[in-house]
């Protein structure tokens, strides 16, 4: 163990990523009092001295330490303790391990930041170039129209020139999507001069008590779901046992 706690010194002290399967017993002190009986783990330093306590099942942590905490590690009584402490939140971590199966580290980078799609952006731009997605005479004119009410999703009209005020919405359409439509189009009447402008929520569903505020304020409701470029799994899609 002797040569592993150089390691882990050593890693820790270069700002590496490091990865530690062991057999351990972990105690923490901070938002809890914690003690975690020993079994085996794999615990995670990062770059930025997070520490994550991982069981071999499930996703998430079993314990952590959050960035800028000080890790130092010793053997004692033929064990290796690493003692990770953040005096800022008064927390404070220790790791008994002992057995060992690995230790790795490797100075990792990335600046990368996740890029979420099927974003509302995305179905507004989705809805601006198929308009027969909301109705076959919709004509958008324009989409994230910034007003100083807000941005308008998509604006157009109808082949009767109402104009038409679409709210999108990736998840299920809530009162607050209905109230926030509502003050678009009574903005707009109020620029435009006329009561000929049409409300629409364009989500995958919405709820019932906002469908039936929707509807009082005469409204549309109309089930778009959001573009998903990168979706692996179609319900629709045959498997092996349909064969």
């Amino acid at each position: 163990m002797d040569s592993d706690a150089v390691k882990i010194r050593d890693a820790i002290r270069r700002n590496e990523t490091i990865a530690i399967g062991c057999e351990c017993e972990v105690d923490y002190s901070g938002r809890a009092e914690a003690h975690l009986p020993v079994g085996e783990r794999l615990i995670i330093i990062k770059a930025d001295k997070a520490l994550l306590v991982h069981q071999p099942e499930g996703n998430a942590p079993i314990n952590y330490m959050k960035p800028d905490t000080r890790h130092s590690v010793k053997l004692e009584d033929g064990k290796l303790l690493l003692s990770s402490q953040n005096t800022a939140l008064k927390e404070y971590l220790d790791v008994k391990m002992t057995k060992i199966h690995f230790v790795s580290s490797h100075p990792l980078k990335d600046g990368q930041k996740i890029q979420i799609i099927g974003t509302e952006k995305d179905m507004s731009e989705m809805i601006y170039k198929n308009p027969s997605l909301i109705s076959d005479d919709f004509r958008p004119v324009s989409m994230e129209e910034q007003t100083k009410y807000g941005f308008i999703d998509v604006f157009g009209h109808d082949k009767n020139n109402n104009l038409m005020i679409v709210e999108c919405k990736r998840y299920c359409a809530d009162l607050s999507a209905v109230t926030q439509l509502r003050r678009y189009v009574e903005k707009m009447k109020e620029v435009k001069g006329t009561d000929a402008i049409k409300g629409v929520i364009a989500a995958p569903k919405i709820t019932s008590n906002a469908g039936q505020m929707a509807k009082d304020w005469g409204f549309d409701f109309v089930a778009v779901e959001p573009p998903k470029y990168r979706e692996r799994f179609n319900k629709d899609q045959k498997t092996l046992g349909n064969f």
